[in-house]
């Protein structure tokens, strides 16, 4: 039987969780001194209601190994034989080397086993490798192999698109996730910046003037991305405004044809830490894998708008 787990940065909800048998280890929050293990000690509601009043940003710590090779522990007691652990990107986290540590440490400790343990390095932060995981819960209800799953993972990783924007860019300050000098020019033009993931770290790829505009950027995106033949679900993310991820899914139904599963999830403590209230993110697989970045974007609605100008006006 095929076992699959993770760390707690995937921030699937509890129901997916349960649904497909997936494992997570949890990484740990410190805020004013006091260290919370993520979805055991302190719940996302909880983390963002505590936030804004702290006197000193929290931080983050990844899982132990010792949280990982729990979970192999317990998935070979009960019948697994073969592990599959996706995590969120090494070149964000430490949580994918430590979850290698615990395989190595597994077969230390059991040199004659004969289970198989593979961990992916999902390049992917929060439902992104979420994304992963769920994809890989299904092919297994299909009847994938273990190597399939692992083939299709690390195949296609890098085509997980990720969007995210924030409301508030003190937290990305603070973290040191966006540079003091965008920071200014966004506040002084009230732009929001969207981000997505680069060669496995997050990068500003594009800045919307408002919330409006926000949703348009990403249905235009994923029109002009989606893959058909893999995205058979998407996942909304948000950090404390429900609504906004409601609007998005909304749009979603009323401006394109996908007919797949929509999922709306909160995104958790880790990624909460860096992108703060008000955030809101989209998932899914995209064809190829696109250049992407502010230059490109900019340079491609630049000529967007210059194709509408002579279409309207060239003929009159």
């Amino acid at each position: 039987m095929i076992k699959i787990m993770a760390d707690s940065t995937c921030d699937l909800s509890d129901d997916i969780l349960e649904q497909y048998d997936i494992s997570i280890a949890p990484l740990t929050v410190t805020m004013d001194g006091k260290t919370y293990l993520d979805r055991v000690d302190i719940t996302a509601d909880e983390f963002y209601s505590m936030m804004e009043n702290l006197e000193n940003p929290p931080t983050t710590g990844m899982p132990s190994p010792a949280s990982y090779l729990d979970i192999m522990k317990e998935a070979v007691t009960t019948g697994h034989d073969e592990i599959l652990c996706i995590c969120m990107s090494s070149g964000t986290s430490g949580a994918y080397q430590s979850a290698v540590l615990a395989k190595d440490y597994f077969y230390e400790e059991f040199p004659d086993s004969k289970v198989k343990i593979h961990v992916v390095d999902s390049k992917s932060m929060s439902h992104g490798s979420g994304w992963l995981l769920m994809k890989s819960a299904r092919l297994r209800e299909k009847g994938a192999s273990f190597q399939e799953l692992i083939d299709f993972n690390e195949t296609y990783k890098i085509n997980v698109k990720h969007f995210l924007t924030v409301d508030d860019l003190n937290h990305l300050i603070r973290s040191g996730r966006l540079s003091g000098a965008s920071a200014i020019i966004g506040k002084m033009l009230k732009l929001k910046p969207i981000m997505s993931m680069k060669e496995g770290k997050g990068s500003i790829v594009a800045k919307e003037r408002g919330r409006r505009k926000v949703l348009a950027h990403y249905i235009n995106e994923f029109k002009k991305r989606n893959d058909e033949a893999l995205t058979d679900f998407i996942i909304i993310g948000y950090t404390t405004d429900k609504s906004y991820a409601d609007n998005l899914k909304s749009k979603f139904l009323e401006e394109t044809s996908f007919k797949g599963d929509i999922y709306m999830m909160q995104m958790g403590v880790a990624v909460g830490t860096h992108v703060g209230p008000g955030g809101l993110s989209l998932f899914f697989m995209e064809t190829g894998h696109h250049k992407d970045n502010l230059l490109i974007n900019e340079v491609e609605a630049l000529m967007e708008r210059k194709n509408q100008f002579l279409k309207k006006f060239s003929n009159k």
